[in-house]
């Protein structure tokens, strides 16, 4: 079975729940890390769960915030994790392709559910790039936070 790791904090618990449910209709199993309510939490603490789950397994993760950019941030700093903040189709289905993103960030007051609908699509039916420049990239990036 596909495997997703999702979280979010208060601003994207909405839409987290809308693509839950979308992605288990979908015959995914997803594991759902939190937040578990509305109520305002520190976004960073989701989104190392999510990040470390997805660093430690083949499982995709999808994380949401407000806007994407404080879990896309988070997310950046663990090791293993190449994490995009997305907002249409095609910058879901590049961070997959010439990126291999193994999480995307979406913003749960930026992206309605529909679209958010469209941009997971896009991103979970890409495949990353077999093309020599796109790897060799992808192996700097991963070697980056090891020489800093």
């Amino acid at each position: 079975m596909k495997q997703i790791i999702i979280g979010s904090d208060h601003g994207g618990f909405d839409l987290k729940l809308f693509l839950t449910e979308y992605l288990r209709t979908k015959g995914y199993e997803v594991e759902d890390l939190g937040c578990d309510s509305r109520e305002p939490c520190d976004y960073p603490e989701y989104t190392i769960k999510v990040a470390e789950k997805v660093a430690k397994s083949q499982a995709n993760g999808i994380l949401v915030c407000g806007t994407g950019i404080g879990m896309c941030m988070t997310a950046n700093k663990i090791e293993g994790i190449r994490a995009a903040l997305v907002y249409d189709e095609y910058t879901a289905r590049m961070s997959k392709q010439h990126n291999n993103a193994n999480i995307i960030c979406l913003g749960g007051r930026t992206t309605a559910n529909e679209e958010a609908r469209s941009i997971v699509d896009a991103w979970l039916g890409a495949e990353f790039s077999a093309e020599e420049r796109h790897k060799r990239r992808v192996d700097m990036v991963n070697k980056a936070g090891k020489t800093c």
